[in-house]
């Protein structure tokens, strides 16, 4: 237990640069306050001692404002920062090495007993302030959930979930998009390199081929001109559209 203890502290110094020492991490963090309580209850729940369980479970929220249910895994170096309002199930499985933030839930929608209810987050998730993760699947290997993000189908390892429901990020298309759209001259409306919103990702790669269809008819035609070819104005001179006002409605 003190081995696992010193894994905690360590990694909390590691990855919260507010921490300024062991000492401050140990006495003043209630995320690893929560752990403390946890072991304990989880050891008692294991034994069949299910109230006694509860009740140090209960004494941990009340000091803590983290609740987790003695029957759920915990593994190492596990990180709940700031941790006010967490909510952990009693199916829930937590891998090494997690980060978890204020007001996460990771409940259950199945109202069965003996059922798989409750989250499994692989190593390494981060799972940001406010985020939901409903249901009894598996998270994969290093996620990333972004805050108030509502998760509730299973999540690919190395992914990032974000919006509610969440949707899932695909970074490299959407560094294919931002060279396609450097490419025709086409990056500045409003679309930031670092953006997390998958609609609004969407959206602007529709106005980015938009944009590139209209060029390729406007050079179509002047070709067609050139060769004598007479259009018909109403195709010749087409409809007016505004990419950059579309794209800021999009933002």
């Amino acid at each position: 237990m003190f081995s696992r203890l010193r894994e905690d502290l360590a990694s909390v110094r590691e990855r919260d640069p507010a921490a300024r020492s062991t000492l401050e991490v140990l006495t003043c963090y209630p995320g690893i306050h929560a752990l403390i309580f946890h072991r304990i209850a989880h050891r008692a729940w294991m034994r069949g001692w299910h109230w006694l369980g509860r009740f140090i479970s209960h004494v941990s929220r009340f000091l803590t404002g983290i609740e987790i249910h003695p029957g759920a895994v915990i593994g190492r170096r596990v990180f709940i920062d700031h941790g006010m309002g967490v909510v952990i199930g009693e199916t829930a499985e937590i891998g090494d090495d997690c980060t978890i933030y204020q007001a996460v839930t990771l409940g259950g929608t199945s109202l069965y007993r003996g059922t798989k209810r409750h989250p499994t987050l692989g190593r390494g998730v981060v799972v940001g302030a406010g985020a939901k993760v409903l249901g009894g699947f598996t998270v994969g290997d290093g996620v990333k959930i972004g805050s108030n993000a509502v998760v509730v189908k299973p999540v690919p390892a190395g992914a990032t979930a974000v919006g509610n429901p969440a949707r899932l990020i695909d970074p490299e298309r959407d560094a294919a998009r931002e060279q396609k759209a450097e490419q025709i001259g086409f990056s500045a409306y409003g679309v930031t390199r670092d953006m997390d919103d998958p609609v609004s990702k969407a959206l602007h790669g529709l106005l980015d081929h938009s944009v590139d269809t209209d060029r390729r008819l406007e050079a179509i035609i002047a070709r067609l001109e050139a060769a004598g070819i007479k259009l018909d104005e109403a195709v010749a001179q087409g409809d007016a559209f505004d990419a950059g006002r579309l794209s800021k409605l999009v933002d």
